[in-house]
């Protein structure tokens, strides 16, 4: 699993039941899409990040397939209804395999 340092978030700490609060994240990602050339004419291999969910208390929240017209560094952001406090994860795969995380505590009042 990837290191979480690479994620910027905004997710509220606090929530009061069934309100609707705004997710922000970026993930410092190149989405290298192939086309490319590196400084000696060779192509540089394709790497994207094409997956991306969200759980709350490891029930879904959004699910999306990524390609190749997602800019570098992209940044994501919804909206979900708070049901309950716990843990909020995000989680990024890329086709090299990687994999990069982050988990948010809220406090759902």
């Amino acid at each position: 699993m990837a290191n979480s340092d690479r994620v910027k978030v905004r997710i509220p700490a606090k929530a009061k039941k069934g309100e609707i609060i705004e997710i922000k994240a970026q993930l410092s990602h190149d989405m290298e899409s192939g086309q490319r050339k590196d400084g000696d004419g060779k192509p540089i291999p394709r790497r994207i990040v094409n997956k991306f969910t969200c759980t709350w208390n490891d029930e879904p929240v959004i699910s999306a397939d990524w390609y190749q017209g997602v800019s570098a560094n992209p940044i994501t952001s919804f909206f979900a209804a708070a049901p309950a406090s716990g843990k909020i994860k995000l989680t990024w795969w890329d086709e090299a395999g990687a994999v990069y995380e982050y988990v948010h505590d809220i406090v759902v009042e």
